[in-house]
């Protein structure tokens, strides 16, 4: 039987007899195995620190160093230790036998020898010797490549870290070199507004201060992103009143937008507080409102409802807009998304801010169309305090 088209498989002999190693010799090389042989133990110690052996077979009484002695020798050493050893004994009481096995012996073999008996041990051991090492070599084949690939893995990330922080330093150098600038020219265009300026001026004029809102909206909102996604920003949570909240941010709309819709609140007497930054929590009822109302129309109204169970408060945002297309669902809160994240026209950076203000605060956000195509529903899930 040999180990492969190249190599043969090499058993090594111990035996004091002579004779024995001969017969022994005679019976394996017909199977063309290699043979090398050695009387005494430390003969054969020497020629294993020179040779690669795939078994032993192994007298145990010996003059000196006996088998017994020679096995645990064997396996103590690392180059040995999984060499598998058969035991040749005239000997079969079970005293013997047991020892054998307990210095590190696989098998034993009875003198006189039987050579169908010898060579089915032979073939055994060293078939299992053989699928155990390509076992082992898969193993480290395995580590080695989970070793490559763990590697790949923490380079793949730490680009990614760079990339994400090379996306929030844009972010924050735009956002800051976009704000002075902005506040001069909106505060030129207020100053322009109170001219006596003809209707094409006037319509020049608001589409310029709309355009320089939207500007100082982006800035602000991405200079919110960069410290969130840096986790600059560390929010005081504390039980807020959710009514109180909303009615702030319903009369700052009223105070900075020229045409709001009727917004319509339904809020239990008993809404109770929920764990909460104020300032964060605000932010995101203001920015979804904003969409709300530059979706659905400034003639459609937007209705706020809120409600709870045993652990959580909600609060839906309802409008009557087109709703969000099947595209913009699948990228609602990506930042620099290559299609819309709020309904199905434009770009922007809304819902991927809110998500970030909703995760730190451990809360969620949900979004889907109301039935028939009537408008959009996004939904703010927070804990409620106490």
């Amino acid at each position: 039987m040999n180990k492969n088209q190249d190599n043969t498989y090499k058993i090594l002999i111990v035996d004091d007899i002579a004779k024995n190693i001969q017969i022994l010799g005679n019976i394996l090389s017909r199977e063309k195995y290699e043979i090398a042989y050695a009387q005494y133990g430390e003969q054969a110690l020497s020629i294993l620190e020179n040779q690669q052996i795939d078994l032993i077979l192994l007298d145990i009484m010996m003059p000196g160093m006996d088998g017994f002695e020679l096995c645990r020798k064997l396996k103590s050493r690392p180059h040995t230790t999984e060499i598998p050893v058969i035991f040749l004994t005239a000997k079969a009481d079970m005293e013997s036998i047991v020892k054998g096995f307990e210095c590190g012996g696989r098998d034993y073999i009875t003198k006189p020898f039987n050579s169908m008996e010898l060579l089915a041990r032979v073939r055994t051991h060293l078939q299992v010797n053989h699928q155990k090492k390509q076992l082992q070599d898969l193993n480290e084949h395995l580590e080695e490549k989970v070793a490559e690939r763990t590697r790949q893995l923490q380079e793949a990330n730490k680009k990614l870290e760079l990339l994400d922080k090379a996306k929030s330093d844009f972010l924050s150098i735009i956002s800051h070199e976009l704000r002075t600038p902005l506040n001069g020219i909106i505060g030129l265009t207020g100053l322009l507004d109170q001219t006596r300026l003809d209707n094409e001026q006037s319509e020049y004029i608001d589409y310029l201060k709309e355009s320089a809102n939207r500007l100082r909206n982006f800035a602000e909102i991405s200079l919110l992103i960069t410290s969130l996604k840096i986790e600059e920003y560390r929010p005081e949570m504390m039980p807020v009143a959710i009514n109180n909240i909303i009615e702030s941010v319903i009369y700052e709309l009223k105070e900075s937008e020229e045409l709001v819709p009727e917004i319509k609140v339904d809020i239990p007497k008993d809404a109770g507080l929920v764990l909460a930054e104020t300032d964060l929590t605000k932010t995101s009822l203001k920015l979804i409102l904003q969409n709300a109302i530059k979706y659905g129309g400034k003639e459609q109204p937007v209705l706020i409802k809120v409600f709870k169970d045993d652990l959580f408060l909600y609060i839906d945002i309802e409008d009557n807009g087109p709703g969000f297309s099947e595209e913009a669902m699948e990228h609602l809160f990506e930042l620099f998304s290559t299609t819309d994240i709020m309904h199905s026209e434009g770009k922007g950076l809304s819902l991927a801010a809110v998500k970030l203000i909703m995760d730190i605060q451990e809360g969620t956000i949900s979004i889907e169309n109301k039935p028939g195509n009537t408008g959009a529903r996004v939904r703010l899930a927070f804990k409620k305090a106490g």
